[in-house]
């Protein structure tokens, strides 16, 4: 435990001093969060309905962390450490690959975290932004679409030859999953052929469970989410941790 904290310490300094996802991860959801705010204010999403389009979109604006995190920020520092040889220098040490996982993984859902608490009480405060549904139940669709994306991040970075492939491989699922899975562009409005594509992508399955239960509205097929976002959990973290390269 001990050492799993001073390796924990480290890194979240190492990464705080980037600044690349205290920007895309924290301050990127913020500015989002402002822009549809003063664009929106408080009217409602629709005729007919008692919840805002600020309260429509709160579970599209916190999956924007996740996918930064999940999808561009995990994957480069892993691989990036990989092609510095730094990894090659924890394999002679106590540190496990699935520890190292477990620290940067640790790290990327705190910014999430951190992401979701910001938002939270500037959208109530400024926009009147009320749940209508459960909190319980959207931490705990909120937490499985994390899990989920960050463990697509953890495979990535974990068998990727190097820093540049992983670059490629991680652009590749975060713009589609940004654009087509409902953060940026209402799944609704999508041609039924492109919904039947996303409706794989983790992010578009948990964007749909966090607007119902933020909302407090029936999912249409609820064991679906959980079967999409559980097996991607449980296939890329089997697959992040047996074939880990160290080089």
């Amino acid at each position: 435990m001990k050492s799993f904290l001073t390796l924990f310490k480290n890194e979240l300094k190492l990464n705080i001093r980037n600044m690349n996802m205290v920007i895309f991860a924290v301050i990127m959801p913020l500015i989002v969060l402002l822009i549809l705010g003063f664009l929106n204010g408080i009217r409602p999403a629709a005729d007919g309905v008692n919840y805002t389009f600020m309260e429509q979109s709160f579970g599209a604006l916190c999956t924007i962390s996740i996918c930064a995190g999940g999808l561009m920020g995990l994957p480069l520092v892993v691989s990036e450490y990989r092609e510095r040889k730094i990894l090659k220098r924890f394999q002679v040490t106590p540190v496990r690959p699935i520890k190292l996982l477990a620290v940067e993984l640790s790290i990327y859902i705190i910014y999430c975290l951190v992401s979701m608490l910001t938002l939270i009480p500037v959208a109530m405060i400024f926009w009147k932004v009320t749940i209508h549904g459960s909190w319980l139940a959207f931490l705990g669709s909120w937490l499985l679409t994390m899990i989920s994306t960050l463990s697509i991040g953890m495979m990535v970075g974990g068998i990727a030859k190097n820093s540049r492939s992983a670059s490629v491989i991680a652009s590749l699922l975060y713009f589609p999953m940004l654009i087509f899975s409902g953060t940026t562009l209402p799944f609704e409005v999508m041609p039924e052929g492109l919904q039947r594509i996303v409706i794989v992508f983790p992010i578009t399955q948990g964007i749909q469970l966090m607007k119902a239960t933020f909302l407090g509205l029936a999912v249409d097929n609820a064991v679906l989410p959980f079967i999409v976002m559980g097996t991607i959990t449980m296939l890329c973290t089997g697959i992040s941790i047996k074939y880990f390269r160290w080089e």
